[in-house]
């Protein structure tokens, strides 16, 4: 297998392989490809402490790191997951919220390692496409919203 040129680092604190493995249950063409241990002591671990993990999140090539305490997550990075229906919808928002997790608005959420997440139906991106009225009460309707609703999103696309 070809290594990716371009690969998404995460720096965990210590959990980069319980994420990854968390990722990879839940979204489809994920995996976790590989464990990687340190050779020796470093500032956050010890030899033999897992020091980076190569998975997948949805085709993406991701490497968790984990590099200690040094680093926080924010909302300036996110993984958007795009959805085909409420039912794709809840079990990913559910699943990330319910494992540790905490909701935000307008479809954003974030797991337990402090990653955001933009669970992101694809009526939702059709909509604010659309331009004009239909995109300005498709807006406004996810501007009150956590999780995205579908059918609030449909009705108001219809007006």
């Amino acid at each position: 297998m070809t290594a990716a040129k371009n690969t998404i680092c995460i720096w965990y604190d210590r959990d980069a392989e319980e994420a990854a493995h968390f990722y990879a249950s839940l979204f489809p063409d994920s995996a976790v490809t590989a464990i990687h241990r340190a050779p020796s002591d470093y500032p956050s671990g010890k030899a033999g402490d897992v020091l980076t993990v190569e998975f997948t999140v949805a085709g993406i090539p991701c490497l968790g790191l984990n590099g200690g305490p040094a680093f926080k997550h924010c909302e300036a990075f996110s993984f958007q997951i795009t959805t085909d229906d409420q039912e794709e919808t809840d079990r990913y928002w559910n699943a990330i919220v319910g494992n540790g997790g905490q909701e935000s608005a307008c479809g954003w959420c974030k797991d337990k390692w402090g990653i955001s997440w933009q669970i992101t139906p694809h009526t939702l991106t059709a909509a604010l496409a659309a331009g004009g009225d239909e995109a300005k009460r498709a807006f406004e309707a996810m501007m009150a919203m956590s999780k995205i609703d579908i059918a609030i999103i449909d009705a108001a696309r219809r007006g």
